[in-house]
Formats: structure tokens, sequence, C-alpha cells
């Protein structure tokens, strides 16, 4: 017959071993990186928040906590002083450090996620009871890390705003977009280069869209294909047959598809898959699901599509972002580290490595001559108000959102870098920001190039327009933008 422990015994034989993880970080970075695993979009971010946090709380506790707890006393209970007699070899955790890491870890998560937050929240509380247990000091300590570490967490909302769940509101057009069943009708262009990484992960994209729209026309984009040219072919084809344009990619290749759907006039499905999926997530699509859900039904809403026009009558759609001077490079910079240190890390790296190297661009706006580290314009309002716009609430409100760095201003890239990394840019002078349906930009000295959803171009003869045409896309969305528990 089995001999069972003592309850005593296992708590003896597991928490040092909790313990120990928790010390050392391994618990808080592995917890993250399987929910970064196992999650979707949103379980990403509440990872990564809950790294941010716990590497925040970390700081405090070892730079300006720690040294005032050090010198209390600890005070010992009568089974502590015990063991010290008896001479057995005992673990003595610290308390206050890992009980700050695993409150910061778990309020983070929650942050993001507040069903995430249900999940971790028994190992945070695991780790702090055990501090409790351990009769090396009392439970005042543990308690103000646990204060601590909320706080932490909470203070990572100032650089890192907290995304809301619901998805940015758009009307529903005012003729219904065709339900789909089984994709019948849908001609479904899969890009494999906007993201899609590892051996096979392409044809397994493929293969999966194939068993959820088994009667969809799907097209792989290959190596000699021109991708403008295939969309132009799959739009005309499905627009005779009252169907629908589908899109599997980045942000780019939606940016070409949406260009094509609008010419032909067809709705337009965005299956997520590119490496970030802006114009995807203020939809509120995290899966393939969501999407098949959406166009099995028939839920559709429309959007406004951003235009950049030149004086030649050639025109740039964006529906994201559009932007001019050093901001290409920030992004490029910034989403290079955002894997491994966090968005808001790696946007003070990444600014001040651009800062360093660049100069600012002269152009005229709207007929005055300014001298810009940067022009970003927002197919729509984009919040948090500062430097690094994150989400929109509104997909259709018939406005550019207009930010703008001077460069006359005195100490401008200091007082940028500064602004940026105490989160106060929208109080700064160095900021302007407008909200307007129309600016014009010509370039007064240089060459400059300009970036749109990801992509860069030239800006031709010099001269841009910049615009929007109000409700002009029709892409499908579920209807309520519910995402399934823990999905």
């Amino acid at each position: 017959m089995r001999r069972r422990l003592h309850p005593l015994k296992l708590r003896d034989r597991y928490v040092p071993l909790l313990t120990r993880t928790a010390d050392s970080g391994l618990l808080w970075y592995g917890a993250a990186a399987l929910l970064g695993i196992a999650g979707g979009r949103t379980a990403r971010r509440a990872a990564l928040r809950g790294a941010g946090s716990f590497a925040l709380a970390s700081v405090i506790t070892r730079t300006v906590a720690k040294p005032y707890a050090r010198n209390e006393r600890p005070v010992l209970d009568a089974a502590a002083v015990l063991r010290r007699f008896v001479g057995r070899p005992q673990y003595t955790p610290p308390t206050l450090g890992p009980a700050a890491s695993a409150a910061a870890f778990a309020v983070g998560v929650a942050l993001e996620s507040p069903r995430y937050g249900v999940v971790v929240a028994p190992l945070a509380a695991a780790v702090a009871a055990s501090r409790l247990r351990s009769g090396l000091r009392g439970s005042g300590e543990v308690l103000a890390g646990v204060a601590i570490g909320a706080c932490a967490a909470a203070l990572t909302s100032r650089w890192w705003p907290v995304i809301p769940d619901s998805p940015a509101v758009a009307v529903r057009p005012r003729l219904p977009a065709p339900p789909l069943p089984g994709g019948v009708g849908l001609s479904l262009v899969v890009n494999p280069g906007s993201g899609i990484t590892g051996a096979g992960s392409s044809h397994a994209t493929v293969e999966r869209l194939r068993a959820l729209l088994p009667d969809a026309r799907i097209t792989e984009l290959g190596p000699e294909d021109d991708l403008p040219a295939l969309l132009e072919q799959a739009a005309s084809e499905t627009a005779g047959q009252g169907g629908a344009l589908g899109v599997c990619g980045g942000d780019g290749t939606v940016n070409a598809a949406a260009e094509a759907a609008v010419r032909h006039g067809v709705p337009l499905a965005v299956f997520p898959g590119g490496t970030f999926n802006h114009f995807a997530a203020d939809l509120g699509i995290e899966s393939m699901q969501d999407v098949v859900r959406a166009v099995t039904g028939g839920d559709a809403v429309t959007v406004d599509l951003g235009r950049a026009s030149s004086p030649d009558g050639e025109e740039q759609v964006f529906l994201n972002t559009f932007s001019l001077g050093v901001y290409p490079e920030l992004v490029h910079a910034r989403e290079k580290l955002e894997a491994s240190i966090g968005k808001w890390p790696a946007l003070a790296v990444g600014l001040a490595r651009v800062l360093a190297s660049s100069r600012p661009i002269t152009v005229a706006v709207n007929g005055r001559p300014r001298r810009l580290w940067l022009l970003f314009a927002g197919n729509g309002v984009y919040q948090p108000s500062g430097f690094a716009p994150t989400y929109r609430t509104r997909l259709d409100d018939g406005l550019l959102d207009i930010r703008a760095v001077d460069g006359n201003t005195p100490w401008a890239r200091t007082r940028l870098l500064l602004a940026v990394l105490t989160g106060t840019l929208h109080h700064s002078r160095v900021l302007v920001t407008a909200q307007l349906r129309t600016l014009r930009v010509d370039a007064l000295e240089g060459d400059p190039h300009f970036a749109y959803d990801g992509e860069v171009a030239r800006v031709s003869e010099g001269s841009l327009v910049l615009g929007k045409t109000t409700r002009a896309l029709t892409v499908y969305r579920p209807a309520g933008g519910e995402d399934p528990w823990l999905g």
C-alpha cells in the first residue's frame, strides 16, 4: 500500500521549489512564455505587460525598498527559533521582492485581460503565502511587497496604455454584406511573406483555411506572383458573382487588398496572418474563426479610408497610418526590440538610436515652412494622446489624427526623449497635435520618403494632400466582437 505524505511534509517538499523558482524570476518568465504561446493577441499583450510589471517591481524593490527592509531585524516565531537550535537546514527565502514580483505579474496580466488574470492569480497568491509561512518576517513586509507590485503594474499604464477589449466603433453598411456559408463566393489570397514564419507554416495556414472554408477559392502568393495583380484579378472575379474578396497577411497586404476591394465595390474579409495585424486588432479580430463567423453570418461594418494624393494624380490609400520623417525608422527599430523588452522600453531605446543618427526634414505644412522630426497622420483618432498611438475607438470618424514633432524647438531631441521616458509627451511643447479632414505637405528640401501601413514609398512630385474617404470600405467583422473564453 502506497504511503501518503503528511500535508506538512508535502509543504516542506514543494514550497521550497516554488519559492526558489519565484526568487530567480524563472517562474514569471516561464508563465509569460507559456501565456504568449498558448493564447492569442490578448494573451501575448498580457504576457508582455506581466513581464514588464515584474521587471519594474524588481527594480523598485532592489533599489528603493529593499535597503530599508534590510535595516529591520527579522521577527522569529517559536518554530523558527527551535529549528535554529536543532540545526535542521532550512531554506530561508526573501520576502519583500518575491511578493512584489508575484503581485506585479498577476496585476499586470489582469490589466490586459481579467480572464487570464484569474488564471495566474492562484500562482501569485501561493508565492505570497509561502512567504508568510517561512516564519522569518512578519506579514507586514509581505503586504508591503504586494502593494509595491500592484503599484508597479499600474504604473506601466502611464507609458503603455491598456487596450480596451471592445473593438473600435463602426457602422453597418447600407447594403448588407452577403453571407457566404462555407466560403462560397469568397476569393481568398494568402501572402506567406507577411509574417507567417517557420517551416511549413504557410502551408499549414492554407490547409487550415481550406478546412474552415471548404467552398472558398484560396490562392497562395508564389515567389514570382505580383500581389496587386493577383488581388485585382480576385476582386474582379468575385465582383461578378456577388461574393467577397478575402486576404490573409499583414497590414501592407491588407492595404493592397483594400484598394482592390474599393475599386471593384466588394466587401473585404481580413484574416490576421501578419506580424502585428494592427487593422485586424482594431476590428476586434483575433483569430481565423472570428472572420469565418462573420463571413458565414454576413456581419460587416464600413470604415474610412485615408488617402495621400499627389498633383500628378497618383494616390496611395492607408488603413492605419501615414508618416514622414524619422517615424518609419522608429517603428522599425521599436518592432525589432518589442518582443524581447516590451513596447515602451523598445520605443525609448529605438527613439534614442534614431534621434542620434537622423536629421529633421524641411517641409511646408498647409503652406507654412516647418522643420520636423516627424509628421504622423492616423486614419481616425488614435489613443493615447502622445508619441506612440496604439489603438482607435472609431473607424469612421472622418478625421485625420495629425501629430508632429517640431525640429526648431531648442533642445528638441533631448526634450522629446525625456518626455517619452517620463510619460509626459502629451503636455510637451515639442509635440504638436491636431484633428483635421485634409492636410497639404510640400517637400522643401531633399527627397523625403513616407511610410503607410508598414510600407515605404517616395513623395511623388514633392507634394501630397492627405484626406479621407468616409465609409469607403465594407469589411467583415463578427457581430458584437466578443472573444471566446480564454480564446
